[in-house]
């Protein structure tokens, strides 16, 4: 009897306890009893404006405008719905309306009760037109939606663009993103999503049976403000953005420009360019897209990896100097027209042949037999254990922010390679290979590859004499400066800063009696070096990097230009030009940038082209003349299987 009443108290305890929270939920708390009754209610989203966007200086990059969408609640389209009517009065087919009714409803997180776009992109006459009758659809409602502006036609490879989150999209952030949401794909847009998208707001409506407003709920008590997103501000200088993408027209390749006492991007261009007004049209968009032979939306700035060539010798020197395997007084190297080892030969066209010479020296004549052995010593640091002095070069490497990920605030980047002992191991067996068999990094070839990004980071290094920031394109978000410890925090390398003179030094001479002496000026100083890598694929790439001022450096600059033959033909005059303009805000050498902007390579990439078809076994007719383009566009071909 005693355990009946025991259990039976249990029973009516449990019994109390459900009816106190139900009593609660439904009559005491207002939050649940919102959705309790949400049959009931309508809620309306209000969409926030997208943050701006603007240069170091103040320029309006990218804004916002607006845009009407009709959305469509599923689960309200009843059989006493008039299907026709409707389609007239939105002036859509029939047949798509149901098409996009049949497309909803097969989304992965379908939701009856949820609002998805059915027609995007109204105009304002329409606009009015189906405001005026909406009030006979209530399954129906008219969004207003932010879109971007776009105040620049330039940058389209650092602004990027929104469009529909996916699905799988959504899933990352189910809880904010719904179907129509629009997000950062590329660019900026993307690296600062969260930033840039605000806070959605709500209002909240009473809805008779046919789910028709009749007032404001509780006075809009659980509304909600959109709250705009946030104005980031660049580190580029727009300006000198348009003006290195003026240089590259006509040809492919990339410049940038970094402050280097901040590592603040000044400008980022590749080419070819991106109009970023072309990514808000689905048509002209999925044409960039889809352009696989220019590859305009491939940010070779970031993205492309390629040999640094002979602007990489600066790096094995002080690898070599901090090794102790190099010092930068001996002359034992000897140039005998190149670097030669038994049947291995490497030419050398820096014309200091059997004579010493020294690091400045080889640096300023760019001398490949130098590297080549100053690379031999450095590996075989260890005798007996090649794998070992590989290993503590890579580290120093490493250091330099290659070979690695840079860890920055871009949306793409390429780590490149730097092989480690473990590297060859693999490739040719543990134990089984010696410094010859690699001796072309050491130039910057064989095995190294390098982003143009990393190029102008390790160039900031060397005028840091081995400390850097983070290179980073955002410099103030809505008008606080940049507080992450990423970018806040000055790196060092492994190599000390004494090393770091003899090689700038080097440099210096570069443009006084070495490879880039023809772009000297009396404005400022400088320092660079220029580069050739060889390409397989066809003409050889031309690099450089440079250093301006000298004594106080304030830009550093690295620039590729595909197929461009050798440094100093088009890389090494456009870094000065870049400086010149940067630096001065104006160009005394008019005649230096009139044959940058004119020129083009154009007829290099076409040929290219066709060499990649007939590799592939198709045919090209040969181009007719006329046919041929005087507004950059690509001539008329006919391409057949052979």
């Amino acid at each position: 009897m005693k355990k009946i009443y025991v259990i039976s108290a249990i029973v009516l305890m449990i019994i109390g306890l459900f009816i106190w929270r139900l009593y609660y939920l439904q009559l005491s708390t207002d939050r649940y009893k919102l959705n309790a009754i949400n049959t009931s209610i309508k809620q309306e989203i209000i969409f926030p404006n997208r943050g701006d966007i603007l240069d170091r200086n103040g320029v309006l990059l990218v804004s916002n405008t607006y845009s009407y969408e009709l959305n469509v609640i599923p689960a309200l389209i009843t059989e006493e719905f008039d299907t026709a009517d409707f389609c007239e009065m939105a002036g859509i087919k029939v047949s798509d309306f149901h098409q996009r009714l049949l497309q909803i409803k097969e989304e992965k997180h379908y939701r009856g009760l949820s609002p998805y776009p059915l027609v995007k992109n109204i105009s304002r006459e329409n606009y009015a037109r189906i405001q005026e009758q909406l009030y006979l659809y209530p399954s129906m409602s008219i969004v207003k939606r932010p879109e971007r502006k776009y105040m620049v036609n330039t940058a389209g490879n650092i602004l990027g663009y929104i469009n529909e989150a996916n699905e799988a999209y959504i899933k990352t952030d189910s809880t904010y993103y719904r179907p129509g949401d629009l997000v950062g794909i590329s660019g900026v847009e993307k690296s600062y999503e969260k930033e840039l998208r605000g806070v959605k707001g709500v209002k909240n409506y009473v809805a008779d049976r046919l789910m028709k407003s009749v007032g404001p709920y509780k006075d809009g008590e659980y509304d909600q403000p959109a709250k705009s997103g946030k104005t980031i501000t660049l580190t580029i200088d727009y300006e000198l953005q348009q003006y290195a993408e003026k240089l590259l027209q006509n040809k492919r390749g990339a410049i940038v420009a970094l402050d280097p006492k901040t590592g603040e991007i000044l400008a980022m261009a590749s080419a070819p360019t991106v109009d970023p007004n072309l990514y808000l049209n689905s048509v002209t968009r999925n044409e960039v897209l889809r352009d696989t032979i220019s590859m305009p939306n491939y940010d070779r700035a970031t993205q492309g990896t390629y040999p640094p060539g002979s602007t990489f010798k600066m790096i094995t020197a002080l690898a070599g100097l901090q090794m102790g395997t190099l010092h930068a007084d001996s002359t034992g190297y000897v140039c005998k027209h190149g670097f030669r080892h038994g049947r291995m030969k490497i030419a050398c066209h820096c014309g200091q042949y059997y004579r010493p010479i020294s690091l400045r020296l080889a640096i300023a004549k760019s001398c490949n037999n130098y590297f080549s052995e100053a690379y031999r010593d450095i590996v075989q640091k260890y005798p007996n254990d090649y794998a070992k002095g590989m290993d503590e070069w890579k580290e120093i490497m490493s250091s330099f922010g290659l070979g690695v990920y840079l860890n920055n605030d871009l949306a793409v980047g390429s780590s490149g390679l730097i092989p480690s002992g473990n590297f060859y191991n693999n490739r040719y067996g543990e134990g089984k290979w010696n410094p010859l068999q690699m001796i072309f990094n050491g130039m910057g070839q064989g095995d190294i590859t390098t982003t143009p990004l990393q190029m102008a980071n390790f160039t900031a290094i060397i005028a840091n004499k081995g400390s850097f920031y983070t290179p980073h394109i955002v410099k103030e978000i809505d008008g606080e400066s940049q507080s992450d410890p990423r970018f806040t925090q000055i790196k060092k390398t492994l190599v000390d800063s004494r090393h770091f003179i003899p090689v700038i030094e080097g440099m210096e001479q570069v443009f006084t009696n070495g490879t880039a002496r023809a772009y000297i000026t009396k404005e400022f100083t400088q320092a660079g070096k220029t580069g050739t890598a060889q390409n397989p694929h066809g003409q050889d790439h031309s690099l450089f990097t440079l250093i301006a001022p000298v004594e106080d450096p304030k830009i550093v600059v690295a620039v590729i230009v595909e197929n461009g033959y050798w440094g100093g033909r088009w890389a090494a005059p456009m870094s000065t030009l870049i400086a010149e303009k940067y630096l001065t805000d104006t160009i005394k050498r008019p005649h230096l940038e009139t044959r940058m902007v004119n020129g083009s390579l154009e007829g290099e990439y076409r040929k290219q082209w066709i060499e990649y078809l007939k590799r592939k076994g198709w045919y090209v007719e040969p181009v007719k003349k006329d046919s041929l383009k005087t507004d950059n566009s690509e001539p008329k071909q006919i391409v057949k299987r052979n």
